[in-house]
């Protein structure tokens, strides 16, 4: 035992990881419910040809509050911008299933059936609606399209 070497408290330190940044250039800052305006709002409704009224019934807005949004290029509340970007996963997703945005807009406005029952463009207007879509995508992506 007179071999034994003591060690100092401070000899192991525990190493600490950090978390890597992104360095890529092709890294997107996602918009903030705080500075969600019309414009952001169009980039998502170009994706796909729903009426102005079809919209405000989806976001649960009336059709002169988003006119009101376009001529003052206000910002959204929160509740419809978290509607919004759950609808552009829904157009992102269903670009992926179908390969091209026509395409799934052609199958949403022909009232798909699914087990649950019909989809159709005002699935869009409910968390469950929209949770229902998304699966109804990974059901026809795997091959199941009852």
């Amino acid at each position: 035992m007179k071999n034994k070497k003591e060690y100092k408290q401070n000899e192991f330190l525990p190493m600490k990881a950090e978390e890597a940044w992104p360095q890529s250039a092709y890294y997107k800052k996602t918009p903030s419910i705080k500075d969600f305006t019309f414009a952001d709002f169009k980039k998502i409704s170009s994706k796909v040809d729903f009426t102005q009224k079809e919209w405000s019934e989806i976001l649960h807005i009336s059709e002169r509050t988003l006119q009101r949004y376009a001529h003052d290029s206000g910002t959204f509340n929160s509740g419809t911008v978290d509607r919004l970007l759950q609808i552009n996963k829904v157009f992102q997703r269903g670009k992926e299933v179908f390969g091209s945005l026509k395409k799934f807009n052609n199958w949403l406005r022909n009232a798909p059936f699914m087990l649950e029952g019909r989809l159709s463009v005002h699935s869009l207007s409910s968390i469950e609606g929209i949770h229902n879509l998304i699966t109804q995508l990974g059901r026809i992506e795997h091959g199941i399209f009852a």
